[in-house]
C-alpha cells in the first residue's frame, strides 16, 4: 500500500484528498494517515491540509522498497525487489536468491555495505546512505564464454541512465567503468554460476557514487560522483529506475543478436580510449597501442606499434590510459 500511495502523490499535480486514497486503495483512513506518517518519518515532505488532502512538496532520497516501486517502471528489471538497509554485498545476497530459484530480473538494493566488492577481490567501500548499490539476477540462455558481454551492456545502461537522471554525459572505461569528466563514477562486477555448456545465473553488481562531497586519499585522484559534477543531489531512486529502463532495451538487442553487434557502434561512441593510446597491463607483459574499439563478442582491439592488432580480454588484463586512469 505504501507504494500505491507514493505513485499516487508523485503522480497528483494538487492535493490529493483523503477519501479518494481510501477508494482507490480500499482502506480507511486510518490506514492512509499510518503510511502518510511513516513516509514523513522516512524524510518525505508532506503537506496535509484539511478539506483538500495530502500533496507531495518533497521526496526522501532513501532505499527502500516503496520508493524503487514506486519510480521503477520497466517490464522485468527490478520489478521484483529485495531492498535491505544494510547487508553485507549485495552481489553475495543476489547469488544466494538465485540459488533459492529467485526470477530473472530480480534486484537486490541496499543502502550500505559492510563487505561491498570489486573486481579481482578489491573491496568497495559502501558508506550508508550516499550512493546506489544494486545486483541484478539475470538467467541468459547463452553460453558461459558469452556471459562478459553482460557487462558491456551493463556500462552502457548505466552512461544512459546516469544521462537520463542526472543529466551528466558518461562515458565508458572498457569493460567494467563508467566515467564523468575524466574520472570514475560507476564500477560493474559481474559474477556467475555455471556448468560446460549453461549458465544458472548471472548477478550483475552495480556501484555508482552519487552523494559524496569529497574522496579521501589517492581515490581522490580517479573518483567522482553525481553530486560533485552536477553541484546538487539526484535522489538515487531516478537513477535506479532509469538505469533499469536502459538496461532492458540494451539486453533485448544483445538476447536478439546473441552478442554486441546491434549495439557495438553505439557503445564505442562513449568508448572513453576509441581511437587513443592505451597501455594494457597483461601477466604476459604490458604494452602500449590505439584502442580500435570492441568487437561484437567484446573484446578490445589494440593496436601496436607493429601494426598487429591485439584482441584483449576483459578476464584477462587492465587497460589504462597513457597519462592516467583513463
Amino acid at each position: 500500500m505504501k507504494t500505491e500511495i507514493l505513485k499516487l502523490l508523485k503522480s497528483s499535480q494538487d492535493y490529493i484528498s483523503g477519501q479518494e486514497l481510501c477508494e482507490r486503495l480500499g482502506v480507511s483512513r486510518t490506514a492512509i494517515w499510518k503510511v502518510i506518517n511513516q513516509l514523513k518519518e522516512e524524510g518525505y515532505e508532506i503537506e496535509a491540509v484539511r478539506n483538500r488532502g495530502y500533496r507531495l512538496k518533497a521526496a526522501a532520497d532513501v532505499i527502500t522498497e516503496a520508493e524503487l516501486s514506486s519510480q521503477i517502471r520497466g517490464q522485468w528489471a527490478g520489478r521484483t525487489l529485495v531492498c535491505y538497509e544494510e547487508t553485507d554485498s549485495t552481489n553475495d545476497r543476489a547469488k544466494r536468491l538465485a540459488e533459492e530459484g529467485c526470477p530473472h530480473g530480480t534486484l537486490v538494493v541496499a543502502d550500505c555495505q559492510k563487505a561491498g566488492k570489486g573486481r579481482r577481490g578489491r573491496s568497495w567501500e559502501s558508506p550508508r546512505g550516499t550512493s546506489v548499490y544494486m545486483s541484478l539476477v539475470l538467467r541468459p540462455e547463452i553460453l558461459p564464454s558469452a556471459a562478459s558481454m553482460v557487462t558491456l551492456v551493463a556500462a552502457m545502461a548505466v552512461a544512459e541512465g546516469i544521462e537520463k537522471a542526472a543529466g551528466l554525459s558518461a562515458v565508458i572505461k572498457w569493460p567494467n567503468d563508467v566515467v564523468v569528466n575524466g574520472r570514475k563514477i560507476c564500477g560493474i562486477l559481474t559474477e556467475m554460476s555455471a556448468e560446460m555448456d549453461c549458465i544458472h545465473y548471472v548477478v550483475v553488481g552495480i556501484g555508482i557514487n552519487v552523494g559524496q562531497k569529497e574522496f579521501a586519499g589517492e581515490i581522490s585522484k580517479t573518483a567522482t560522483s553525481v553530486l560533485i559534477e552536477k553541484g546538487s543531489l539526484v535522489p538515487r531512486s531516478l537513477i535506479v529506475a532509469a538505469v533499469m529502463e536502459s538496461f532492458e532495451k540494451y539486453y533485448s538487442l544483445y538476447e536478439k543478436a546473441g552478442d554486441l553487434s546491434l549495439i557495438m557502434d553505439e557503445y564505442n561512441s562513449i568508448l572513453a580510449n576509441n581511437g587513443k593510446e592505451v597501455r594494457v597491463l597483461a601477466s604476459s607483459g604490458d604494452y602500449t597501442g590505439i584502442s580500435l574499439g570492441i568487437e561484437k563478442d567484446g573484446e578490445l582491439l589494440v593496436k601496436t606499434e607493429d601494426g598487429k592488432v591485439q584482441k584483449v580480454l576483459s578476464g584477462e588484463v587492465s587497460v589504462r590510459g597513457i597519462y592516467g586512469y583513463v
